[in-house]
């Protein structure tokens, strides 16, 4: 069985995934891209093996099994629900949206579908997973960024830091992911699917600083369970389109969909 997979978005996650597909991956299949820019995506996938079409987000759930969000923010909504009520699996890169839509679980659930979640840019979302089994008592994420991947960011923008001036680390923000989502929206996705694997938005505590002294997405998580106590740490590198997105995002993609049609798998 071959699985068909779109592509919503063709930026710094989309095109090395759609590299990847189009490279011949057994089981899978690119069927589609979508992109704001159709020309510019047409000319980026002409020198590919099997170009794919280039269609509108509300149609690759025709032509796909498996739609793959890595588009930005607000076309997630729209997406998502073209996706699951023509029965597809689902699989976003902006989580955090889904914190203003959690009916869309329901549709899922109404519709017999799925909505799978890659680690990402973090490590441990297994761990927290099976921790969660038992009674965890914290989960506590702090992130270092460098100030140019966050930059954009609503809250600094509305806030009007200069990040570009400091010369030392500048704790942004200090709360749970719940307000940290609100706040940061494009930026905390990671957070979001931490909560998402333990104890929930409202009872995961972060932190998020601006620091000048590091040219990596910088994040340490500490979970006290009563079956584990562990902290890890991942320092990912950043890709050079957008900052703010880890170079292995994308890897995380790639093992997502392999894990869907793979015979063995380690691994939750």
């Amino acid at each position: 069985m071959t699985l068909k997979v779109a592509l919503a978005g063709l930026g710094a996650v989309g095109m090395p995934v759609a590299k990847w597909l189009d490279g011949g991956v057994g089981g899978l299949e690119l069927a589609a891209i979508s992109a704001a820019n159709v020309e510019r995506a047409k000319s980026r996938v002409a020198d590919f093996n099997n170009p794919p079409p280039v269609l509108a987000l509300t149609e690759l759930a025709g032509v796909a099994d498996v739609v793959v969000e890595c588009a930005p923010p607000e076309f997630f909504a729209e997406l998502c629900e073209s996706t699951l009520k023509a029965g597809r699996i689902f699989m976003p890169l902006s989580i955090t949206s889904l914190l203003l839509r959690m009916d869309l679980l329901d549709l899922a659930r109404k519709h017999n579908t799925k909505i799978v979640v890659p680690t990402g840019a973090i490590v441990g979302l297994d761990a927290v997973r099976a921790a969660s089994y038992g009674t965890i008592h914290s989960v506590v994420m702090k992130t270092n960024k460098p100030p140019k991947s966050l930059r954009d960011a609503k809250f600094v923008v509305e806030q009007g830091f200069d990040l570009d001036a400091l010369t030392e680390p500048q704790m942004l923000y200090s709360g749970t992911v719940a307000e940290a989502a609100s706040m940061f929206p494009a930026n905390v996705n990671i957070a979001v699917a931490l909560a998402f694997a333990g104890i929930g938005p409202e009872k995961t505590l972060y932190e998020i600083w601006a620091d000048p002294g590091v040219d990596r997405n910088s994040h340490v998580v500490t979970v006290d369970a009563d079956s584990t106590w562990f902290q890890i740490s991942i320092a990912g590198v950043p890709t050079y389109e957008t900052p703010g997105t880890g170079k292995l995002t994308p890897l995380s993609v790639m093992a997502t969909l392999e894990g869907l049609i793979t015979s063995f798998r380690v691994g939750t």
